[in-house]
């Protein structure tokens, strides 16, 4: 099955309705809407995209055409259900080659991202179904965000921002918020991947700065990276 897997990559590609452009916007959209509940404006799509604010126009009249998108003038653009479920067709696909990459084929955490955005337009259902069961049925990617089902549904884990955690409160690390491979880095330099256990020490009222223990040591992070990791308390 392994093999399949494999050799289905590149054998499964086929043609679809929404174009692989098409899918990288309405991720967009439901990552900005908050998971496509709430309307995103066109300056804000634009510069996600980084491209024009005519050019996420006419893309929105296309998705709009597929009934995949609403849009109303000065309040922005939605997915309808149909919309929804596309985007978290794509997501799915996403996270489950990071865990496939990561758990079968020794890739770093830090290393999956731009990779996966390659895989998540494999457009072959049956491919995505075996490779979900090939992989046991995983919730969560190897950064902590939740995998969506075929139906679109996500179980959440319970989290909260490490920079919200007052001293002497630990927690167990569940997540990231910035997946960027730079910031990925960072962590797996100091030894802080999810699982890893952290007691905030002592925090700074200047600038919000904290000392946190782990793994039997102490370092010093600015708000910034505590505003990026997410914990579970404990």
């Amino acid at each position: 099955m392994f093999l399949n897997i494999k050799i289905c990559i590149f054998a499964y590609l086929k043609h679809e309705s929404v174009t692989l452009s098409e899918e990288n916007y309405l991720k967009a959209i439901y990552h900005l809407g908050k998971q496509g509940s709430e309307a995103v404006s066109t300056n804000a799509i634009a510069e996600q995209m980084e491209t024009k604010a005519s050019s996420v126009t006419d893309m929105i009249k296309k998705l709009a055409e597929k009934d995949l998108a609403n849009y109303v003038k000065y309040q922005g653009t939605s997915l309808t259900k149909s919309g929804k479920l596309a985007a978290t067709s794509v997501i799915r696909k996403h996270r489950l080659w990071e865990v496939f990459l990561v758990e079968k084929l020794g890739f770093t955490w830090d290393e999956v991202h731009d990779i996966a955005e390659q895989l998540e337009h494999i457009k072959s259902e049956k491919l995505i179904n075996q490779l979900d069961q090939f992989l046991g049925f995983p919730k969560h990617d190897p950064h902590g965000d939740p995998i969506p089902d075929k139906d679109g549904n996500m179980v959440a884990k319970e989290k909260t921002i490490l920079a919200k955690v007052n001293p002497n409160k630990q927690g167990v690390c569940v997540g990231v918020n910035d997946s960027s491979s730079d910031f990925l880095k960072y962590l797996s330099k100091n030894d802080i991947e999810l699982g890893t256990t952290i007691k905030v020490l002592a925090k700074e009222s200047f600038d919000d700065s904290m000392t946190i223990e782990f793994n039997d040591k102490t370092l010093q992070i600015s708000k910034l990276i505590s505003n990026n990791i997410y914990i579970k308390l404990i």
